[in-house]
């Protein structure tokens, strides 16, 4: 082996926003008219952060999918991934037009015998907006899917909890507490979240609504989005 050869495949470690990466020289310059291409070749100058690694300041934990796509060439990412506009906002930052095109053009989600099936959950609390500290009037929870079989289990397991004014509909599941137990609406909550991941989801989005229907109240509703990977059955 020659010197360029050894310097090719000798390892370089990267601090990209704090996390530190170790590749080749060969990985980083794969695409040659990527910034990473210009930057191991000399075209401008590099950062070196105390240990001497090379510094870019970046999200070090996106790199992941940027290096292992200059490993293979594919871009490979997790069913649950949701940061996807950000992948993309870094792919053209390194100016990996490869990796950008395939962003912008991304294969199915699943195959096409597998189908997502979602559970949405929503608390929405009324506050009232008058009392200090800040008074709770009614919450509610409720869950909302079309895997039945996921609100009989809520509906079986979570009995004791009938007294909340337990609402079941074809897709529906919900619970009501009045103004003094607002804190078991919150440990119902959690129970719950806890039950749906057990059965096999994750979480794909939160947010969060503000809004008022009232002079004396404020309304403030979040929202968890859940989804697993399911097959379909043939008619």
């Amino acid at each position: 082996m020659d010197n360029g050869d050894h310097r090719m495949s000798s390892p370089v470690t990267l601090n990209v926003g704090g996390r530190l990466y170790t590749t080749s020289l060969s990985t980083l310059q794969r695409y040659s008219d990527s910034m990473l291409g210009a930057m191991f070749r000399g075209d401008f100058p590099t950062t070196r952060d105390s240990q001497g690694n090379y510094f870019i300041d970046r999200d070090g934990t996106l790199f992941r999918y940027i290096l292992n796509f200059l490993r293979t060439s594919e871009l490979t990412l997790p069913l649950d991934f949701t940061e996807t506009d950000l992948l993309r906002k870094e792919a053209d930052f390194y100016q990996i037009e490869p990796l950008i095109q395939c962003l912008n053009d991304p294969k199915p989600l699943y195959p096409p015998d597998i189908f997502e099936q979602v559970v949405e959950l929503s608390s929405t609390r009324k506050l009232s907006k008058y009392s200090n500290p800040v008074a709770v009037i009614i919450t509610q929870l409720t869950i909302t899917t079309k895997v039945h079989g996921l609100l009989e289990g809520i509906s079986n397991n979570f009995t004791k909890w009938n007294k909340h004014m337990m609402d079941t509909r074809d897709c529906q599941v919900s619970f009501t507490f009045g103004p003094c137990d607002y804190h078991q609406e919150v440990s119902l909550r959690v129970q719950l979240m806890d039950y749906i991941m057990k059965q096999g989801f994750t979480i794909r989005n939160t947010r969060v609504h503000h809004m008022s229907e009232r002079a004396n109240e404020n309304t403030v509703e979040h929202h968890w989005t859940f989804c697993r990977p399911a097959h379909k059955v043939e008619d």
